[in-house]
């Protein structure tokens, strides 16, 4: 469906899209590197307006969050475009075609939201969020102001600017943004952006709202101990309590090269324990995803695969009654 975009400003025939770093100047009929967001006789319209290609009911963590609602499930929709061409993108279907969808009212998605039992809220997941951005931002204003006990998750590489992400977070929840790499050659090459966007988006949103992030370690090309350590650093200078999915890599869309080594998984964590309290490894079958007090080691969140078992019902740990950065 067709719905007139915010952030663009009009230049001759062409428009310029300023909800995105990309700032795509788009030609008459043209579209947008995000190849959702079109010129239609100098007005910017969004094509992916309401139109849902996957939905589910997903335990949180799988999105993942492990500090947000544990143990909790929340319902969580996709549209299709995105405005990075990873190589390794493990939904592309979506994000890089466009596939069969369902156009669906913010209204209607509020509506089974609200009668799906014992969920949370609406992730926003699956593809690119952000250059969904007009219906992600009036269905999470309609649900937070007319049930505000239910949740807005965002699942986003965190490439937006920074007054549509300040427009919309104080109806966001949670967050898990993408940190890809903390080489600007690998953004630029690898996923088609600029890290200093990215890692302003973090710096502004944990501010404002839960964070956790996910860093894909592809092998030979972002998995070695400096670049860990960057990232580890970077975020555990914001905050030491932010939680770090480190996720392994496997073959999958343009990308062949062999799977991420387990030990470098291994080891990859224990590097980024040094500066971030709580680290955990994505697609790693048989390590520990259990979350402990980063102080007295008391065991506070049990997980195997996604069963989870809760063993605290406050922010602080029963044991010693160290500080937990976790949202019930």
């Amino acid at each position: 469906m067709l719905h007139e975009g915010l952030f663009y400003e009009k230049q001759n025939d062409s428009v310029k899209c300023m909800l995105c770093p990309h700032n795509c100047i788009i030609g008459d009929k043209k579209q947008g590197r995000c190849s959702v967001r079109t010129n239609e006789n100098g007005v910017l319209q969004s094509i992916n307006y309401g139109e849902i290609t996957s939905m589910a009911v997903d335990p949180i963590e799988k999105k993942p969050l492990y500090h947000f609602k544990p143990g909790r499930n929340i319902l969580s929709v996709g549209s299709f475009g995105c405005n990075f061409s990873c190589s390794f993108c493990q939904n592309y279907t979506i994000a890089q075609y466009r596939p069969k969808s369902q156009y669906v009212p913010p209204e209607e998605l509020i509506e089974a939201c609200l009668n799906i039992k014992d969920n949370v809220g609406i992730a926003f997941t699956y593809n690119e969020p952000s250059i969904w951005y007009e219906y992600v931002y009036e269905t999470s204003k309609k649900l937070k102001e007319s049930h505000p006990k239910f949740s807005i998750v965002l699942v986003t590489n965190g490439y937006i600017e920074v007054e549509p992400l300040q427009k919309l977070l104080p109806y966001v929840d949670a967050m898990n943004i993408d940190l890809k790499s903390f080489n600007p050659k690998y953004y630029e090459k690898v996923c088609g952006g600029d890290v200093e966007s990215v890692l302003k988006i973090i710096s502004e949103s944990v501010k404002k709202t839960h964070v956790e992030v996910t860093t894909l370690l592809v092998n030979n090309l972002n998995d070695s101990a400096l670049e860990v350590e960057s990232i580890a650093s970077y975020l555990g200078n914001l905050n030491r309590d932010i939680p770090l999915h480190l996720s392994r890599y496997f073959p999958t869309y343009k990308m062949d090269r062999p799977a991420t080594d387990i030990d470098v998984m291994v080891q990859s964590r224990k590097i980024a324990k040094k500066y971030l309290n709580y680290v955990y490894l994505g697609n790693v079958q048989g390590v520990d995803s259990s979350t402990y007090c980063p102080k007295c080691r008391e065991l506070l969140v049990e997980r195997s695969g996604y069963f989870t078992e809760v063993r605290m019902d406050s922010n602080k740990c029963p044991k010693c009654g160290y500080p937990i950065n976790i949202v019930f």
